[in-house]
């Protein structure tokens, strides 16, 4: 039975993709499942998150987000049973890889999967899910008739955020980074209410959504990066059709919500006191948070159960690209490592 682990080099700049043979799972005990995986999606590896969090090793499990039938359970389950369909996201210090045919992992980081929903949705959904309800739900707290600015939208977490936004009332403003995103966007249903389309760089996001909502603002911003310096000074790679800090505080509307995904975003004291002028608040979106913390698990299945009802019901409708076999995973989880795809890579057994 191969699974697949991940190698960092001496330098901690590149990574290595390898199959290693592993030997039979030994006896479940305890509260741990013993899952045959059918489809396991695939992510970035946040390096530097584990290595804060001393979890490096030579050899580290790939494949986290995972939907399988249970093979047995331990003596303390009280959730499963064999036979049982679950999906679910295993714990950053898991020993398992995703990508094996047999994994364990504790009762409570799994939910059922509901009948009607596919293996390759189930496991393509379930992190982006949790991404998603974690910024608009837990951190931006939104509601019927909020604007929201989801950057990005047309990538796998955006569509979902997007969809997310839509189910509960809100009204959507998403930026598209090429013509084929735009494209995309438009014909989402329920639609956008604007689509800015940053990919030619002449668009100003802040004048377009200050435009959109009347001179008020946007209520609550998502988004996919930003840049913190003048161009001269940021890195190449943040040059890539990011917005700069100052346009988000530009379109943030009063008692506004900036979720974002800059762990390190910089805000100098002028910044400060804009936010302060009006009133708004800046949230860091870490959907790892709620593996780091045995307290908040009770909301996580929560959520865990919510991602896969909605994706039952048809208000989230994942951007899966075709599903890949096994053989196929080292090479796919280089292209995810590099951030070059678009649509959720999917490996279906």
């Amino acid at each position: 039975m191969k699974g697949l682990y991940f190698q960092q080099s001496s330098t901690n700049e590149e990574i290595t993709f390898v199959f290693q043979e592993r030997e039979n799972l030994p006896v479940t005990e305890d509260n741990f499942v013993k899952l045959q995986v059918k489809a396991c999606a695939l992510s970035q590896i946040n390096m530097k998150l584990l290595a804060e969090m001393k979890m490096e090793k030579d050899f580290f499990p790939v494949g986290r987000e995972i939907a399988g039938i249970v093979l047995d359970v331990g003596s303390k389950v009280s959730f499963f049973q064999p036979d049982d369909e679950v999906v679910g996201i295993l714990p950053l210090d898991s020993e398992d890889p995703g990508l094996c045919e047999v994994v364990r992992i504790h009762e409570h980081y799994l939910v059922h999967k509901p009948e009607k929903v596919t293996w390759t949705e189930a496991a393509g959904t379930i992190r982006d899910g949790v991404r998603a309800y974690t910024a608009l739900h837990y951190l931006s707290h939104l509601s019927p008739g909020k604007s929201v600015l989801i950057m990005d939208g047309a990538s796998a977490f955006g569509t979902i955020a997007i969809q997310l936004a839509h189910h509960r009332g809100a009204k959507v403003i998403s930026t598209a980074c090429s013509l084929e995103d735009k494209q995309y966007l438009e014909r989402l249903r329920p639609s956008v209410a604007r689509v800015i389309d940053i990919s030619n760089g002449k668009v100003h996001v802040a004048e377009s959504c200050l435009e959109e909502t009347g001179g008020l603002g946007v209520d609550i911003v998502l988004d996919a990066g930003v840049r913190l310096y003048s161009k001269d000074d940021e890195p190449a790679v943040k040059l890539q059709l990011l917005p700069h800090k100052h346009d988000i505080i530009t379109l943030l509307g009063v008692g506004g919500h900036w979720v974002t995904t800059e762990e390190n975003l910089q805000l100098d004291p002028p910044d400060s006191h804009w936010l302060f002028l009006k009133g708004a608040t800046v949230a860091f979106l870490n959907d790892e948070i709620w593996n780091l913390s045995n307290v908040q698990q009770g909301k996580y299945l929560c959520i865990l159960k919510d991602v896969m009802e909605k994706l039952s019901t048809g208000v989230f409708r994942p951007q899966l690209d075709e599903p890949i076999l096994l053989y196929e995973a080292k090479v796919s989880m280089e292209v995810v490592q590099k951030n070059q795809g678009r649509k959720k890579q999917v490996v279906q057994f």
